[in-house]
């Protein structure tokens, strides 16, 4: 309309009807102060973005004991049985040594009562035996000597002996000689003599004294040869006796060490027999000292595994679970693999405990409230479970110290810090999903 006339429509509209619809329209001041608004929170965005962010490495586990001697463990008892008394309950503390049931015997090997002592006395009676095995072989190690000795002395009587008849062999063998020589004189003077008898040389008295000495002759050389018949006789019987003499105390000696030898292995066997009755009674005693279950160690009685009196249970087998006393706290998180190389030892880590109030910024942990550092102790070498690796994580002994209403088990999230970067690059390294220090590992593989 080109508003010529000086009346006024909507004055009259206006002043007759109210409508809504034109009270909800906003000046044009509201706008611009939400365009400053947005600007105000773009520039707050833009300077945030080049605000320090502290890197980190999130890792979830719970609270366990740094050194394996402090974890909870099952007490186990060693020998099978039958429980006959509980000395404890579960909750009480207890100290190294102190007894936490005592069971019975169930295997009837062991029911005797005096198993001990008649033990005992087979040991006693087997060293008793042991004994008198080496008094044996003593002795026969001495009739052994004897033996030798007396071989020694019959050989040399027999060559004694056997050397006599060689000479008395000889000497008779001298004297048939003689006495042939003597009888073949003898004939020869007879015959001369009988040649001067006929021609009247002698008389018949010298002939005949002749004829006597001839006939002596002849009964000398019957005795020689007899003599050195009975001389050769009695050097065979020598020889032989020498022979039989050897023969007859070797049959003695090889007996006597045929019985000394059977003493000896009798003695080693009744060694091995003494030396397993010796190992079943200390094994007997040692038995019966563990029918009294004992705490290894100073801790807390968390569970008893088995429950009621008269139960069995078998060797090995874990009758209670205890919690050592104080033991040295540590933290294992769990870490995925593609982060596992950025951490080494002793890198910090901020932690919030459950059921522990915190407020925790990653980026930013000078500003959480209700965490507790810790340092990097340990790093597992292998996989632990789902391709994730553990560390484990002690106490910082630059920070507070960890609250004392924490137990072993209880779930913990941890944060691993590492460099400081801005805002915008740790968003765009999220984004793109790339690994923390992925710039200084790329830096470093193009100076390599």
């Amino acid at each position: 309309m080109l508003n010529i006339s000086k009346n006024r429509v909507n004055d009259k509209v206006l002043g007759h009807y109210e409508i809504h619809s034109l009270d909800t329209l906003h000046s044009p001041k509201t706008g611009r102060a939400m365009v400053w608004w947005l600007r105000g929170l773009l520039m707050a965005l833009i300077v945030v973005m080049f605000l320090p962010w502290q890197q980190n490495i999130t890792g979830k586990g719970a609270i366990t004991a740094l050194n394996p001697e402090d974890r909870p463990q099952n007490v186990q008892n060693a020998v099978a049985g039958q429980i006959r008394e509980w000395r404890t309950h579960e909750g009480d503390f207890v100290k190294k040594g102190d007894t936490l049931l005592i069971i019975s015997e169930v295997k009837d090997d062991y029911f005797d009562p005096q198993i001990l002592v008649r033990t005992q006395e087979q040991v006693t009676a087997k060293k008793q035996g042991i004994v008198a095995y080496k008094s044996k072989i003593s002795a026969l190690s001495q009739q052994l000597s004897a033996l030798r000795n007396g071989l020694g002395f019959s050989l040399d009587k027999a060559k004694n002996k056997l050397r006599q008849a060689r000479m008395k062999v000889r000497s008779d063998s001298a004297d048939a000689v003689a006495a042939r020589r003597n009888l073949q004189v003898a004939q020869d003077r007879i015959q001369r003599a009988e040649a001067m008898y006929k021609e009247g040389v002698i008389s018949l008295t010298d002939l005949e004294s002749r004829r006597l000495k001839l006939q002596e002759d002849n009964a000398k050389i019957v005795s020689a040869e007899q003599k050195l018949l009975i001389s050769k006789n009695e050097f065979i019987n020598a020889r032989i006796e020498l022979s039989s003499v050897n023969a007859e105390y070797q049959k003695d000696i090889a007996k006597a060490e045929s019985d000394r030898s059977s003493g000896l292995s009798s003695l080693a066997e009744g060694e091995g027999e003494l030396s397993k009755l010796q190992n079943k009674f200390e094994n007997i005693r040692l038995r019966q000292n563990q029918y009294v279950v004992r705490s290894p160690q100073d801790g807390y009685v968390v569970k008893a595994l088995k429950a009621g009196i008269g139960e069995t249970i078998k060797e090995g087998e874990s009758v209670v679970t205890l919690q050592p006393n104080q033991p040295d706290l540590a933290i294992e998180l769990y870490i995925e693999a593609m982060d596992l190389p950025l951490i080494s030892k002793d890198h910090p880590v901020r932690l919030e405990f459950d059921g522990w109030p915190a407020l925790q910024f990653s980026g930013w942990p000078g500003v959480s409230v209700g965490t507790f550092g810790g340092q990097v102790a340990t790093i597992d070498r292998v996989t632990s479970k789902a391709g994730m690796y553990r560390i484990l994580v002690k106490p910082d002994k630059n920070e507070h110290a960890w609250p004392e209403q924490v137990r072993i088990g209880s779930g913990v999230q941890g944060l691993v810090m590492l460099n400081d970067v801005p805002v915008w690059w740790e968003i765009w390294r999220q984004l793109n999903g790339f690994p923390p220090n992925y710039l200084e590992d790329e830096i470093k593989n193009e100076k390599k």
